[in-house]
């Protein structure tokens, strides 16, 4: 049984269960929730995999802004959780103010890197994902005019959108790709009414398919290709679910084995810098009875092909945060 935590202020103390063991791993949400059927709730699932194996359970809380993030480190650590595990790049400073005073408890961060010797950083080829999501957007395509939603514009998101656009360029070098960005704030995570707003601007534009990585914020993508009869692809956990037979895929991004693995090796997991990617399972694409039909045999071989060329190093896909140019797509 998991511990569910929250926090109640800046100054609040945080609830742990009396039983809690003082190796217990806990998890920390980024903003958006746990439940927001994309990053975190893959992340949440992991864990929720690891309880149900094991019979162990962990401590969790949902942050309710920035400025609680160090807190919650702190007294995760006091309380004795090893290791605690974040989910998301904005962990960064406050994790790098936070492990040293805490040498033998154990941190795993996602989606970003810190370097001290107790810290596990863990990142993702997203952009390779993304190039084989790119290219069954293309080859499902009609209009040849296909769009990318992103949350908050960073160099992290305009890597999903470069390596999409990259995916979909292989395909068909003349189709035209729309990228937009929710916002500059982490409310751009949460924000479904704008997201749909943006998926229609890109529907009178043309597209007929359009990838949202934008968390929460996708959501709203999502019901509103489907509410418009055209294709949409989602991101992080596999949503092709949420609209059967109008969720062309899911560009996975395997968060749930990172939190899994993390908490499977406990206090003495690895640190160090891990990236995860096609070749090692990190990232890839949803197939499953939701999009079965949207799926053709023809479609699955050239991905698959892409695939294995990835894993072999032969295809390059260009990773936006290395240079922060986008030789595919113009922002």
């Amino acid at each position: 049984m998991t511990h569910f935590t929250k926090f109640l202020g800046a100054t609040a103390a945080l609830a742990l269960s009396a039983g809690a063991a003082l190796a217990d791993p806990a998890l920390i949400f980024d903003l958006g929730g746990k439940f927001d059927k994309s990053f975190n709730e893959s992340a949440f699932n992991g864990a929720l995999r690891w309880a149900e194996e094991t019979g162990g359970s962990f401590a969790e809380t949902e942050l309710q802004s920035d400025a609680q993030r160090e807190q919650a480190l702190r007294r995760f650590a006091e309380a004795g959780n090893n290791p605690i595990v974040m989910a998301g790049f904005s962990f960064a400073t406050p994790l790098s103010e936070v492990a040293g005073d805490y040498p033998d408890t154990k941190f795993v961060i996602i989606d970003m890197v810190v370097d001290a010797p107790n810290v596990r950083s863990v990142v993702f080829n997203e952009h390779e994902g993304s190039y084989l999501v790119g290219m069954l957007a293309a080859m499902a395509s009609e209009s040849d005019t296909v769009g990318f939603i992103g949350g908050m514009d960073i160099p992290l998101i305009r890597k999903f959108a470069c390596g999409y656009a990259q995916g979909v360029m292989a395909v068909n070098p003349d189709a035209t790709v729309i990228a937009n960005m929710t916002g500059t704030t982490p409310a751009a995570w949460n924000d479904p009414v704008k997201g749909s707003e943006l998926t229609l601007a890109q529907i009178s534009q043309g597209a007929d398919v359009v990838y949202a990585a934008a968390g929460g914020t996708g959501v709203g993508v999502l019901q509103t290709a489907a509410d418009s009869d055209i294709l949409s692809i989602g991101v992080d956990a596999n949503q092709n679910y949420l609209h059967p037979g109008q969720v062309l895929t899911s560009m996975l991004k395997r968060v749930d084995n990172a939190v899994y693995e993390a908490m499977l090796a406990g206090p003495d997991v690895e640190t160090g810098f891990n990236v995860m990617g096609v070749a090692n399972g990190g990232v890839g694409y949803a197939l499953d009875e939701f999009n079965a039909e949207l799926i053709s045999d023809e479609m699955t071989a050239a991905v698959e092909a892409a695939a294995a060329e990835i894993s072999a190093g032969s295809l390059s896909v260009h990773d936006y945060t290395s240079d922060e140019t986008c030789p595919a797509l113009t922002f």
